[in-house]
C-alpha cells in the first residue's frame, strides 16, 4: 500500500519534475531579474525595455491577429518550455503573454503551474485565484487548483484538503466534461479514498476520451486496488 501511495502521490503532482535550476536559485536570480516573477514583479520598467516590450507586441499582432490570440499563443509556448522543465523560458513566455493580454486567465494558470513545479503550493494557488478572478469558469485553473488540495492531502490525510480537491474537480468537471486531466485527476482521488465505483467510472471516461494523462501504473494500480 506504501508504494501505492507514494506511486499516486506522483501521479497526481504530474508537473513535478526534475529542475534545471533550484528553487533557491530561482528566487536569487529572480531579485534581478524581473522577468522570472509574475507580471515582471510590477516592476517600473526602462526606456530600453519599453521599446523592447512595444517591438514585442507588434510582432505579435502582426503574427496572430489581436491581442488575445497573441496572448494565446505565447501561453501555450510557455506550456511547451514548461513541459520541457526550462522553466525560465516557459516564465519569460507566460509574462510576454500577460504584457499582451493582462486579462486573460491561462497566464495565470501559467505563473500557478511554474510555482506547483517548484512545490511552492501557497504561491500556486494565490496565481490560480488571481486567474479565476478573471475567469471563474476556467476548467483548467480549477482543476489544477483542486490538484494543490490532492497534494495537501496526501501529506497531511485532513478530510477538509480532500473535499475542498474534489469540489474543485466536480466544479471544472461541469464547465468541461471532456477535459481529460479533470477525469484522469478525479479517478486518482477516488481511488484514494477507496470509492471504486467513482475512480472506475472517471478512468473509463477519460479512457473513452483518448486517455491521454493515464499512466499504466496507475491502470495497474486501479486493477489491483478496484478489481471489478
Amino acid at each position: 500500500m506504501k508504494y501505492t501511495i507514494t506511486c499516486i502521490l506522483l501521479l497526481i503532482t504530474t508537473l513535478i519534475f526534475g529542475q534545471q535550476i533550484t528553487y533557491s536559485n530561482w528566487k536569487k536570480e529572480a531579485k534581478t531579474e524581473i522577468r522570472l516573477l509574475p507580471k515582471y514583479g510590477n516592476a517600473v520598467k526602462t526606456k530600453e525595455q519599453k521599446t523592447s516590450d512595444q517591438e514585442l507586441i507588434k510582432a505579435y499582432l502582426e503574427k496572430a491577429g489581436t491581442n488575445r490570440k497573441a496572448s494565446d499563443l505565447l501561453v501555450k509556448q510557455g506550456f511547451d518550455y514548461l513541459y520541457k522543465q526550462d522553466l525560465k523560458t516557459a516564465m519569460y513566455r507566460f509574462n510576454q503573454a500577460w504584457l499582451l493580454d493582462s486579462t486573460n486567465a491561462d497566464v495565470f494558470w501559467g505563473f500557478g503551474a511554474i510555482y506547483f513545479s517548484f512545490e511552492d503550493f501557497e504561491s500556486a494557488m494565490q496565481q490560480y485565484d488571481e486567474g479565476l478572478k478573471l475567469n471563474a469558469n476556467s476548467s483548467n485553473i480549477l482543476t489544477d487548483k483542486a490538484t494543490v488540495y490532492m497534494t495537501r492531502f496526501m501529506e497531511n490525510h485532513g478530510d477538509k484538503d480532500f473535499n475542498l480537491a474534489i469540489n474543485n474537480f466536480k466544479k471544472s468537471y461541469s464547465i468541461d466534461p471532456k477535459n481529460q486531466n479533470t477525469l484522469f485527476k478525479m479517478s486518482v482521488c477516488y481511488f484514494v479514498k477507496k470509492d471504486c465505483e467513482n475512480a472506475w467510472k472517471y478512468y473509463n471516461e477519460c479512457k473513452k476520451l483518448g486517455g491521454k494523462p493515464i499512466t499504466k501504473e496507475y491502470t495497474e494500480a486501479l486493477t489491483q486496488g478496484c478489481k471489478k
